[in-house]
This record gives structure tokens, C-alpha cells and sequence, in this order.
């Protein structure tokens, strides 16, 4: 698909969100030759920011493996770590990725130093920078991504390398096979994706966005409320049913109607939780909030996860264009390091 580069859009952005979906197959190759001569019971991936959304990910294709006891899957866990020091998982018999996507995340160092000092089993993952020059030192296996883009712009790289890793070790069975299909998927109908997030952007123009999922899919709506953040530049905020209907919801009672929800519904949620979308959208629109709920598209649970990043990326990108703001310079953030 060609179009002439959006003035406004200086880094080409559109083409980043274009060539998602080849990334998955990238990052599987990268980490395909990764392996360790033991078994773990876990995992613990360091990382911030962009580094880590990839991991929220993760979690959710695992986790909806392991509540279905599905024969493809060993009984593990996947634990986050967003700290400069580890978490006392990382110490027991737990693989542990250091993950940065320009290799120079300090929190992220910190905690690689802490897994050397103790000779903890690890892996480097970035395009470069400090935790390269350490894993070449050191002798720790490294996946290397390709560089020149922005972080939270590079699930599919970390997503597929974390994939990769996972068979490697023996925790997952090879079903590579699925990620690259519901990939493929998501490619052939990357313009419709495109239209429709270009639609629902316009809606939201002027509003301060706030997204809901499910309990199971509330990471989706966490990772969208950070694109709108990162590439919109404005304020957002997330949550889950059915827990923010027994508080957030009353935070409503007094606004002007300067929001805007977007409600991303799984038709396989448990059915009276589903009701909660229509009862929300009613209560928020006797206070002046419009809404929009968005039903995951896919037939499985990777499609669904697929399909709704894909989107988001689309909703994000063009509120930046409409707010007439460059999607990729993420300046307050690169102030603010320089600050520390």
C-alpha cells in the first residue's frame, strides 16, 4: 500500500505501523539458534516502557494456554520486572531476559548487573547500546533487533523473539505456525484497519480517551492508552471490567463530558460481564460521555491480540495527525532523562 508521506508525520510512522505484522516472523528468526543445556520453571523479563508492552502480550497468549491446560504448554510463569533491582522470582530457576530496545534503559541495566553479580542464567535482548557491549563482555547470549525505530513500535520483534525463546527452552511447544498465520491475517487487512482507526481517531479529537477491555484482555487497553499517549501526545487512561465499575465509574458523576470511552469487547466473555458494556455506555452517555465499543476481531486468542494492536496503532497515529502533532518524537520523555 502507497501513499505520499504525511507532512506532519516526519519519521514516516505510517510505514512503521504498515510492516508490523512482518516483524513477528523477524523476531522468531532472530532468536531461533538461543538455547541453554537446562530446564527452567519461569521466566522474568526486565524492561521498561516499549521494551516491556511486549511482555503484557506474552502474558495473555500464555495465559489463556495454561487456563486451558492446553497439551502444548509445561506449567511455568512469566514474571514482569519494571525496577532497577530483580524480583525474588528471577532467583528461582527463572531464565532471565533483559530486554531494551536501544540497549541503554538504566533501570533495565541496573537489574542485568544484579542477575551477573549473582550468575543468574540470562539473555540480552536490544538493537545495541550498553546491554550489547555487556553481553558481548560477559559471553551472554544476544538477540539483536533490527534498529531505527521507536520502542513501543517494535512489539513484534520482541514479541517474536520471547516466542522463540519459549520453544527453545521447552515451555511451549513449536506453534510458530499460528503466530505467523494470524500475522499474515493482519497484513491483508491492514487497510481496513487503517480506514476504520482513521474513523474512530476523528471521534475522539478534543476528548481525553479512556479505554476499557475485559479482566483477561485489560493489558490491550493499557498498551492503547500508552499509544495515545506516546504518539497522540494527550492524556488517557485505562481500566477493566468489571472492576472499574465498582469505583472509576463514579468518577464521572461530575465532568463536563470532556471524555471519551472506548470499549474493547470479547464476544467469548463471560455473558453477564458483557452486559456491563451496554450499562456503562448508557450511564456515560446520561453525563454527556460519548462512547464506542469495538469488538476484537479474530477467531483466536492471538488473532484478537493482533488484530486490536494493529488498531490502536491506527487510532493513535491519525488523533496525531489531527492534533497535528509529529507521532514519533516523544520529547517530554527525553527531557525528562536528561533531567535525571
Amino acid at each position: 500500500m502507497q501513499q505520499e508521506t504525511n507532512p506532519i508525520d516526519k519519521s514516516n510512522m505510517r510505514q512503521i505501523i504498515l510492516n508490523g505484522p512482518k516483524q513477528f516472523e523477524t523476531g522468531l528468526s532472530l532468536a531461533k539458534q538461543i538455547s541453554f543445556d537446562r530446564s527452567f520453571s519461569s521466566i522474568t523479563i526486565s524492561g521498561m516502557g516499549g521494551s516491556s508492552l511486549p511482555v503484557d502480550v506474552l502474558k495473555i497468549y500464555v495465559d489463556d494456554l495454561l487456563n486451558k491446560k492446553d497439551k502444548n504448554i509445561n506449567h511455568f510463569s512469566i514474571f514482569q520486572n519494571r525496577y532497577y533491582t530483580l524480583p525474588p522470582e528471577a532467583y528461582e530457576n527463572s531464565l532471565n531476559v533483559i530486554s531494551s530496545y536501544s540497549g541503554n534503559t538504566e533501570e533495565t541495566i541496573a537489574s542485568f548487573d544484579e542477575a551477573l553479580a549473582n550468575n543468574l542464567p540470562c539473555i540480552g535482548i536490544s538493537s545495541g547500546g550498553k546491554i550489547e557491549k555487556i553481553c558481548q563482555e560477559k559471553k551472554v547470549p544476544f538477540i539483536k533487533l533490527p534498529e531505527g525505530i521507536e520502542p513501543r513500535m517494535a512489539t513484534g520483534y520482541f514479541f517474536g523473539a520471547l516466542f522463540q525463546i519459549l520453544i527453545n527452552t521447552g515451555l511451549i511447544d513449536d506453534m510458530t505456525e499460528e503466530m505467523i498465520s494470524a500475522a499474515s491475517q493482519i497484513e491483508e487487512k491492514s487497510q481496513e484497519l487503517e480506514k476504520r482507526g482513521e474513523e474512530i481517531a476523528k471521534k475522539i479529537v478534543s476528548k481525553i480517551p479512556v479505554v476499557y477491555a475485559n479482566i483477561k484482555y485489560r493489558s490491550i487497553a493499557m498498551i492503547w492508552k500508552i499509544k495515545l499517549n506516546e504518539n497522540s501526545k494527550v492524556p488517557a487512561f485505562w481500566n477493566y471490567f468489571p472492576e472499574l465499575n465498582h469505583n472509576e465509574i463514579n468518577g464521572f458523576a461530575n465532568t463536563n463530558g470532556g471524555f471519551f470511552a472506548l470499549m474493547l469487547k470479547d464476544d467469548q466473555d463471560d455473558k453477564q460481564n458483557l452486559k456491563r458494556y451496554n450499562a456503562t455506555e448508557q450511564i456515560y452517555k446520561n453525563k454527556g460521555i460519548d462512547s464506542e465499543i469495538i469488538d476484537l476481531e479474530g477467531n483466536s486468542v492471538l488473532e484478537k491480540i493482533f488484530f486490536s494492536l494493529h488498531l490502536g496503532d491506527w487510532v493513535s497515529y491519525y488523533l496525531a495527525l489531527a492534533n497535528k502533532q509529529d507521532p514519533t518524537p516523544v520529547n517530554m520523555v527525553e527531557e525528562f532523562k536528561k533531567l535525571l
